[in-house]
């Protein structure tokens, strides 16, 4: 601090010395009154100099102290300097020996800079080194990876030779030692196209070992193959044991092709004669479980009925059903298109045989291609699994060995339904077919779908045929010729009834537009028929109640077993209706016809406002009152007995009868009416008409009860 305070003494003194204000002159260019104004004004605001200011101090007198205090200050700060003269001394010493310091400092750092940067340019040197060294080393461990590999597959264990030759071939170590081997067979056939030189020390060994491996293979499947072909075997066994093993055919596709292709031919070949020859078996055996007596072309709704068919009038008899089945009645022949005996076990012909059973030919044909459904979509599912082929290959070879089964079956049902006359055994037939191509789309198995569609154009067009010769029997019969006249259902009127409610209930699931056009067609040609045979009546009455006991039970059979919204129900519903209101006119005629005709005269005058026409009929009137009120219990009375005599149906005649009474209190109710109007009012015999409602309670006591 006394160093510093007297270095600052000096200084200030030099300055003092040093001052020269030179003449003042303020023209001259260089004074600047604008920063003299900006000094004044710092002087000014100066604390020392206000205060000197305030207190009215002379500036010059105060001038002079200041310097005279200057001086004095001087002189002691010399003296002070004077006395710390050594102490300076040795503080200049002292800095020039820490100058000396720092410059040995100076100079050892940049030794060490000068080391660093050499060290930093061997350690980058090291480590381009080691990028280069482990660049190296994946190398090789790449290289020694790949060498490994190869010489492990160039490799043919002792285990794998030992087990190709000795091991049989059901063995699992065979099998997983057949793996590795044809993985060293692919790996050796890449090397060559690399042309490794290697390869040769191996390919001898591995050629011997594949040919032994094909020649074991080859043997065991041509026995399982050749095992198939013996009496009373389940080929399915041999089967699975085959997919067990499917790797050996894999095998042999892909090393030895020609072997592959023996195998596949010696299958197809014996497989072919094997379903061919129990397909064959099987379907001459069906037949001989057939019913006995089948239809021939006789067998038509329109044909005369005779002792050989038909013994009554509106109902064919019904032989044994060992030696007949019936040809236009469904019964229980539509069971077999429930998904229980559509999928049920096949017949066992020759234990029918012996239970001496018979079947419909829809049965044998459920139990037939239910076989063939079953084999073939296993057949299918064995080759696409065991050969390895999809697509159209694997149809192919499905066809190579099912193809003679199924022109047999199209050939032998072709020759069968040339000549049946069966329609409701091929309409059967057909939804069968329809179904089992359903369960085969379900199962996802296109094997069979050809086969399905040849069958149906077998089918379509017969059952087509067999429907019309049935219109056309029906158009072409002759009235006359049909026995004596009966007021009751007609067989061939029976006869349609059951088959249509057949045909229709069993076409509700795969509806057929043909189907339902030509059962329209059937149904004019029987409405035209009834109409013939109603004809051959002499009396209306007759013909009504012949046309109402045909069209009832037309309706109930209708109703019965086909759906009540059916075309063929709403039809002869509406007949049914108009006939029956006609025959109730029919029967009111005869004991009230007086009554019915003056009301319904009376009726219409009225309407015109003429009813004093009428006025003068007091006797008629009369006449009509007395009788109605004498005879209408006994009419009533046997009109009943007549309706209930006349009709087949006991439920059609008491609502034939209900019918009839109501009119009847229709009219009578119009007859009060019309005697109530002022043009009758006068007349004394009014006073006789029965009082209504005893009308109906005497009415609702000749009601019969169901």
């Amino acid at each position: 601090s006394l160093a510093t305070a007297t270095v600052t003494a000096l200084h200030t003194e030099a300055d003092i010395a040093n001052l020269n204000l030179g003449e003042l002159d303020i023209t001259t260019d260089e004074f600047i009154l604008d920063e003299v104004d900006i000094h004044i004004q710092a002087n000014l605001e100066d604390d020392l100099v206000k205060e000197a200011l305030k207190t009215g101090v002379d500036l010059r007198q105060y001038s002079k102290q200041v310097e005279a205090e200057l001086q004095r200050i001087e002189q002691a700060s010399i003296k002070d300097y004077i006395k710390e003269s050594q102490n300076i001394a040795l503080l200049h010493n002292q800095i020039t020996a820490c100058d000396s310091i720092l410059e040995r400092m100076e100079g050892m750092l940049s030794g060490f800079q000068s080391d660093l940067s050499s060290i930093s340019s061997e350690i980058q040197t090291l480590q381009q080194q080691s990028v280069s060294m482990n660049v190296r080393l994946k190398n090789r461990q790449a290289v020694r990876s790949h060498l490994s590999q190869l010489v492990d597959e160039l490799v043919v264990p002792g285990a794998m030779i030992s087990t190709i030759l000795d091991s049989p071939v059901t063995e699992q170590e065979f099998l997983e030692q057949l793996h590795e081997l044809n993985t060293k067979i692919n790996f050796a056939k890449e090397l060559s196209f690399r042309e490794t030189l290697a390869c040769s020390d191996i390919q001898d060994i591995v050629d011997r070992l594949k040919l032994k491996a094909v020649s074991k293979i080859r043997e065991f499947i041509l026995q399982k193959i050749y095992s198939f072909r013996k009496p009373m075997t389940n080929y399915q066994i041999p089967q699975n044991t085959l997919l067990k093993y499917r790797f050996f055919y894999q095998f042999l596709l892909a090393n030895e092709r020609t072997v592959a292709k023996e195998i596949r031919d010696e299958y197809v070949d014996t497989m072919s004669k094997i379903y061919y020859s129990y397909f064959k078996s099987y379907s001459g055996r069906l037949l001989k479980v057939q019913y006995e007596e089948v239809a021939d072309k006789d067998d038509l709704m329109g044909v005369e009925d005779t002792a050989k068919k038909d013994i009554l009038h509106g109902f064919f008899s019904k032989p044994s059903l060992k030696s007949r089945n019936t040809i236009f009645t469904l019964g229980q022949r539509g069971a077999i298109l429930s998904p229980a005996e559509l999928e049920g076990p096949i017949l066992v012909p020759h234990t029918a045989q012996r239970g001496d059973s018979r079947y419909p030919y829809e049965t044998l044909f459920r139990s037939q291609h239910y076989a063939l459904l079953d084999n073939g979509c296993r057949e299918y599912l064995f080759l696409s699994d065991f050969f390895m082929v999809a697509g159209n290959s694997a149809l192919d070879l499905f066809n190579s060995i099912m193809g003679k089964t199924l022109s047999m079956f199209l050939k032998s049902m072709s020759t069968y339904v040339s000549d049946c006359y069966d329609s409701i055994a091929v309409f059967l037939c057909i939804h069968i077919i329809l179904r089992f191509r359903a369960i085969t789309a379900k199962r996802n198995i296109p094997a069979l779908d050809k086969y399905w569609e040849a069958v149906l154009e077998l089918l379509w067009p017969r059952f087509e045929l067999i429907l019309e010769m049935n219109i056309s029997s029906i158009r072409n019969t002759d009235p006359q010729k049909l026995g004596v006249l009966d007021t009751r259902p007609h067989y061939i009127t029976r006869r349609y009834a059951e088959f249509s409610s057949a045909i229709v209930s069993i076409n509700q699931t795969f509806p057929n537009e043909r189907t339902n056009a030509l059962l329209g067609q059937l149904q004019i040609e029987v409405e035209n028929f009834v109409l013939k045979m109603a004809a051959e009546f002499p009396s209306r009455r007759d013909q009504l109640i012949f046309l109402i006991n045909n069209y009832d039970m037309m309706l109930s059979v209708l109703m019965e077993r086909a759906a009540d919204d059916s075309k063929e129900v709403e039809g002869f519903q509406q007949l049914l209706l108009a006939r029956t209101q006609e025959f109730i006119e029919e029967i009111l005629s005869p004991p009230f016809g007086g009554m019915i005709a003056f009301v319904k005269e009376a009726e219409a005058l009225m309407e015109k406002g003429q009813l004093d026409r009428l006025k003068n009929d007091e006797a008629r009137i009369t006449q009509l009152v007395r009788g109605f009120s004498s005879t209408w219990k006994q009419s009533v009375e046997a009109m009943s007995q007549d309706v209930m005599r006349s009709f087949t149906n006991f439920k059609n005649g008491t609502s034939i009868i209900q019918g009839a009474l109501t009119q009847l209190i229709q009219y009578y109710h119009g007859f009060h009416k019309v005697l109530n109007q002022p043009t009758f009012r006068s007349l004394a015999v009014r006073s006789e008409l029965i009082n209504l409602h005893h009308l109906m309670v005497e009415v609702k006591k000749h009601k019969p009860n169901f």
